[in-house]
């Protein structure tokens, strides 16, 4: 009886401190984003543009229904958002930590937050590793419509939209 206590009250606290380090992610990007802004600064988006997004080290393949993001070696994916507000999403979708050389691992529940401002992206990830019982975070990372993504040994999933 005392044991289940004890573990109840422990996952209570862990999806307490995940929900926490969510919300410090989200502001996170939200500041970083605020702080690139200049009064030249483009507009906020109203969406998502389709097409490939690209930087160091990391790629954004957004297709009409699905977005699939590299960070590293890693990969997850999420349903693009029909709108974006003052050009910021934030939205619950899968990862995969270990994509690559070989994939490892389940697809583990994950929240991507970001903020577009013309053909800028700036993207964070908030892994909950079920696995490993922490919280890993991707990024933030700013990538560009358009410019192709420089991702060392890791390989992007070209198509991974277009079959989804």
């Amino acid at each position: 009886m005392r044991a289940t206590y004890l573990l109840r009250a422990r996952r209570a606290i862990a999806r307490r401190a995940v929900c926490a380090t969510l919300a410090a992610i989200a502001l996170a990007v939200i500041a970083l984003a605020g702080c690139a802004r200049s009064s030249s600064a483009p507009p906020p988006a109203d969406h998502l543009a389709v097409g490939t997004w690209g930087g160091e080290g990391a790629a954004v393949v957004v297709g009409d229904r699905q977005v699939h993001v590299h960070i590293g070696c890693t990969k997850g994916d999420f349903v693009r958002p029909a709108a974006l507000a003052d050009g910021r999403f934030n939205v619950a979708g899968t990862y995969i930590l270990r994509a690559f050389p070989v994939q490892l691992g389940p697809e583990l529940p994950a929240r991507f937050t970001g903020v577009v401002r013309g053909s800028l992206l700036t993207l964070a990830v908030a892994v909950d590793d079920t696995v490993e019982r922490k919280l890993v975070a991707l990024g933030p990372v700013t990538i560009v419509l358009g410019r192709a993504p420089r991702m060392g040994p890791c390989p992007v999933c070209a198509d991974a939209v277009n079959h989804q």
